[in-house]
C-alpha cells in the first residue's frame, strides 16, 4: 500500500483543493517525491507511482456539514492507520475559516484523533510565507500578496466570507466553538528564546487537551517541525494547520538529513494551446486579477464570458449554452475567462455555484478536448470543480506565485490525463496571475 514498499512519512488531507495543491508545492519544492490524490487511493495506483516521501488526499471538506464531513474524513483516518504513518496533517486553509457548521475543524479533530493514538494535538496558527501570522493565539492575515495585515476579524475579505466569515481571532476561542476546549499555547516567545530543552519541558501533553504554536517568523517553523516530528516518532501525530505544517516538518527534515536543500525552481513554459479559466471567487483580488486579464479589451489575451448565476445553478441547459459559448472561443484560438462577479444578497449559495462550475469545467473540456491548461479560481470552486473531472492524482508542474501551484492531472481518461490545473484560493495571486497562466513565468 506504500508505493514500491517505501514507507510513506507524511499524509495530508487537504480540505479543499487549493490548499492541497499548495501543500503538493511544498515538498516538490524541497525536492521530495510527494503526488496528490483525489480520495483514498487503492493499491494498483499506489504501485504504479513508485516510491513517495509525502502523500496527499484532497478533499471538499471545507464547505460540508459535520455529518458529511465525518462521512469524509474518516476513510482517510483508517488509511492513516492501515499505512502506519507517522503524521497526518489535516490541511485547512491558512485562515482557518470554518465553522461549527460548515468545514468544522472540531469535527475533523475529533474524527481522526482515533486514528491517531499520539496524545498530542498540534494546531499551527501561521504561514509566514503566506502573510499568515499567530500571535498570543491570535490570527493574522495580509490582504492579498505582500498586502496590509489585518487582524482576522477585520480583514476586509475574510471578517465578510459569505459562507465562514471570521468573526474571532483568537484560534483558542475559534475553535472552541467547533468542540476543541480548553486549548493550549506555545506562544512565540518559547519559541524565540527558550533552549529545544526548555520547549520540550513546556509542551506538556494533557489528555484531552490540544496544543496550539504561534507562528510569526519562518524561524519559529523549524522549532515546531522539531516538536511534531519527535512526538510523532512516538506514537502517530495528527496535526492541524496550513501548509506550515510540511514547512515545519521539511525545516526539521533538513537539519536531521533527511531532506536535501531546495531543488532550482520548475520553469513553467508558455501555453501551447488557449487557455480556459473559471473564475468562481467573489473575492476583491481574484475581481482585480480578472479585470487585469481582461484589460485592453480586444487587444487582451484572454475574452470574458460572465456567468448568469441564477441560470447555471438552476438550468442544466443554461450550462450546456454557456459551456459552448466558451469552447466556441476556445475554437477560435482565444483563451477565455469565465467568471461569476460578486453575488448579491439572496442569490444562489456558494455551495450551489461552485458545484454548477464544476459541471460547467467539465462541459467546457469535453467540447474543447485541446485544452492542456485550465485554471480555477476558489476555494470550494476548485474543490468542486476537479471533483466534475475523472481525475485520482494530481502531481506538481510548477509555481505560479505564493500559495498558486501549477499541477499535472493523472487521469484513465485519455482527454484529461496530463491536463495542467492551477487551482487558487480568492487571496492568492498577484494581478498578473492569470497572464503569468498564460505565459508561464519569466
Amino acid at each position: 500500500m506504500t508505493g514500491g514498499g517505501q514507507a510513506i512519512k507524511y499524509l495530508w488531507y487537504g480540505d479543499d483543493f487549493t490548499g492541497a495543491s499548495d501543500t503538493l508545492a511544498t515538498f516538490a519544492i524541497a525536492g521530495l517525491k510527494a503526488l496528490l490524490c483525489l480520495g483514498v487511493p487503492d493499491a494498483t495506483h499506489l504501485a504504479a507511482v513508485g516510491p513517495l516521501d509525502a502523500l496527499g488526499i484532497a478533499g471538499a471538506a471545507r464547505s460540508m456539514s459535520p455529518e458529511a464531513l465525518r462521512r469524509e474524513v474518516d476513510p482517510v483516518g483508517r488509511f492513516a492507520q492501515v499505512l502506519r504513518v507517522p503524521l497526518l496533517h489535516y490541511k485547512c486553509c491558512s485562515t482557518f475559516d470554518s465553522s461549527p457548521t460548515v468545514g468544522s475543524l472540531g469535527e475533523a479533530i475529533r474524527t481522526l484523533e482515533h486514528y491517531m493514538p499520539n496524545p498530542l494535538r498540534a494546531i499551527v496558527g501561521g504561514q509566514p510565507s503566506l502573510g499568515r501570522y499567530c500571535a498570543f493565539g491570535n490570527l493574522f492575515a495580509g490582504a492579498g500578496t505582500d498586502g496590509e495585515v489585518f487582524r482576522i476579524d477585520r480583514h476586509p475579505t475574510m471578517a465578510h466570507h459569505p459562507v465562514t466569515p471570521m468573526s474571532e481571532a483568537d484560534l483558542r476561542l475559534h475553535l472552541s466553538k467547533q468542540g476543541v476546549p480548553n486549548i493550549d499555547l506555545v506562544d512565540w516567545r518559547q519559541l524565540d528564546g527558550k533552549s529545544d530543552e526548555a520547549l520540550d519541558a513546556r509542551i506538556t501533553v494533557r489528555e484531552g487537551r490540544a496544543t496550539l504554536f504561534d507562528v510569526l517568523q519562518t524561524g519559529h517553523l523549524q522549532r515546531i517541525g522539531r516538536q511534531l516530528w519527535q512526538s510523532a516518532h512516538l506514537a502517530p501525530l495528527l496535526v492541524v494547520g496550513a501548509s506550515s505544517v510540511a514547512e515545519a516538518v521539511i525545516a526539521h527534515w533538513r537539519e536531521i538529513g533527511l531532506c536535501n536543500a531546495d531543488v532550482p525552481a520548475l520553469e513553467i513554459a508558455p501555453a501551447r494551446d488557449p487557455v480556459f479559466v473559471l473564475a468562481g471567487s467573489q473575492s476583491a483580488l481574484t475581481a482585480v486579477q480578472v479585470e487585469a486579464a481582461l484589460a485592453g479589451g480586444s487587444n487582451a489575451r484572454y475574452r470574458s464570458v460572465a456567468l448568469d448565476i441564477p441560470s447555471i445553478v438552476s438550468d442544466g441547459g443554461a450550462v450546456a449554452t454557456t459551456a459552448e459559448q466558451c469552447a466556441s472561443l476556445l475554437r477560435q484560438g482565444h483563451s477565455v475567462i469565465a467568471h461569476t462577479g460578486r453575488m448579491m444578497d439572496g442569490g444562489p449559495s456558494q455551495l450551489s455555484v461552485a458545484q454548477a462550475g464544476g459541471r460547467l469545467l467539465a462541459d467546457v473540456l469535453k467540447r474543447a478536448p485541446f485544452v492542456r491548461r485550465a485554471g480555477v479560481a476558489g476555494g470550494d470552486t476548485s474543490s468542486l470543480a476537479v471533483e466534475a473531472l475523472d481525475i485520482w492524482a494530481l502531481g506538481f508542474a510548477g509555481t505560479l506565485s505564493k500559495g498558486v501551484t501549477l499541477t499535472r492531472a493523472n487521469s484513465e481518461d485519455i482527454r484529461i490525463d496530463g491536463l495542467e490545473l492551477m487551482l487558487k484560493g480568492g487571496q492568492m495571486g498577484g494581478p498578473d496571475l492569470f497572464e503569468k497562466l498564460l505565459g508561464g513565468v519569466r
